[in-house]
């Protein structure tokens, strides 16, 4: 029995070879940022300033990618239908002229009944088509668009009644094309309180520091994994009030602290449910399904759960985007959706059937770091800004391909070594 346990115990010796490849992406991006960052002769500050608001911004929506992903669907495409049901309720809070923080929780509690309805119809779908579920999601997301435009171009006005002409057409039929939310819920989240970034980075640090403690005395014992931890964050809390004294100029930068907090509530979420009898019946059927089912899981409730929590998420984290960027594209805002935040959670390291936290701020940061500067590192290597706009686009869809692509190797390659075996 101790000789079964010592082996259980042995840990696995690191494969260079087998880190890289599955690293592949990131690896690639970082090396893609850093060169980016140079030739785009930007300063540090405003990088920086700009990557806080894209990250507060796109990172809820990339964390609602992660539990479909668990339960085995891939990568949920059909977010795009959550983004709608976000900006439904959001021109309907628009119409009745509910501004500022109570705009936004009206809209996000009005998100919640219509995302769970898209969701349940959406996972109902999926279930008829198993083992082909990105690609079903990805069309039913082009369906959903249909029937939203039908909505918000011919329904309104004619069979929905909206006298409105902030919002409604010069003919009294539609919806316009732009929304300003200035007068709405524009900053309603990001602008409860903020705080320069290093004041934000050592309260982290110290609450952190407080945890690792409080753990080790639960425990009572330190670990060797904990001291470091405690050295690393002590060395942050010192190197980030230092920096605060020499270089002032980082007081500027300000961090929606309600807006990170909110992400912060999404990742503890994540974690604290695939502890629970439900995540783990999400891994369980994310693994196999046939041996779920033998095991008592009901798969396909499982499956369709997944993703209403997907599509709630995606709402809300549609608001939060809307909310930071002051302006809604009825047609257009929420197309692109799911397209860069799957691309984010990838460049991140995550694959069609492995996504975690890290993965997926890691990929907001390194996907929006690009997107900041490549406009401007294509005009002075090229001449031209417009390359590094075609080349965002390009990484988007590039990314997905060669993810995918990696990740259909990877799996002939394990069943070869089945095979052998």
């Amino acid at each position: 029995m101790n000789e079964e346990n010592t082996i259980k115990n042995k840990r696995k010796p690191i494969n260079l070879k087998e880190l890289l490849f599955d690293n592949i992406v990131t690896i690639m991006f970082v090396i893609l940022c850093l060169i980016g960052v140079k030739y785009s002769g930007q300063p540090m500050i405003f990088i920086v300033n700009e990557l806080i608001a894209r990250i507060s911004r796109n990172s809820f929506l990339v964390l609602s990618l992660i539990i479909p992903v668990l339960a085995g669907m891939g990568l949920n495409f059909g977010i795009v239908i959550g983004a709608m049901a976000g900006q439904i309720a959001l021109i309907a809070v628009t119409h009745w002229k509910i501004a500022g923080i109570q705009g936004f929780i009206l809209s996000a509690l009005l998100t919640v009944p219509i995302a769970v309805l898209f969701g349940y119809l959406t996972g109902k779908l999926l279930n008829k088509t198993k083992g082909q579920e990105m690609i079903a999601s990805m069309i039913l997301g082009f369906f959903a668009n249909g029937l939203y435009q039908l909505l918000f171009l011919f329904l309104i006005g004619t069979l929905i009644p909206m006298n409105n002409p902030v919002l409604v057409l010069s003919g009294g039929v539609g919806i316009k094309n732009t929304i300003d939310l200035s007068g709405g819920i524009k900053y309603a989240l990001d602008n409860i309180v903020k705080f320069p970034i290093l004041d934000v980075i050592v309260v982290a640090s110290i609450i952190s520091i407080i945890y690792i403690l409080f753990k080790g005395l639960k425990n009572k014992k330190l670990t060797k994994k904990h001291i470091i931890n405690l050295s690393i964050f002590l060395i942050v809390v010192i190197a980030s009030i230092l920096l605060n004294q020499i270089q002032p100029i980082f007081k500027m930068i300000k961090v929606p602290v309600v807006t990170i907090l909110v992400v912060t509530l999404l990742c503890i979420f994540n974690v604290f449910i695939m502890k629970t009898k439900l995540g783990q019946d999400f891994k369980a059927v994310g693994q196999d399904n046939h041996v779920a089912k033998v095991s008592g899981i009901a798969v396909d409730k499982i499956r369709i759960i997944s993703i209403i929590i997907s599509t709630v998420f995606a709402g809300w984290g549609q608001l939060i985007f809307l909310q930071n960027l002051g302006t809604l594209n009825t047609y257009g805002s929420h197309e692109q959706v799911g397209m860069f935040a799957i691309a984010a959670l990838l460049i991140g390291g995550a694959s069609v059937s492995r996504a975690t936290i890290s993965q997926a701020i890691i990929g907001t940061i390194l996907f929006h770091t690009l997107f900041i500067v490549s406009p401007q590192a294509g005009k002075n290597l090229l001449g031209s800004a417009q390359i590094g706009e075609y080349f965002r686009v390009f990484v988007a869809y590039g990314v997905i391909g060669l993810s995918l692509g990696l990740h259909a190797w990877k799996k002939q390659i394990q069943a070869k070594n089945k095979l052998k075996v």
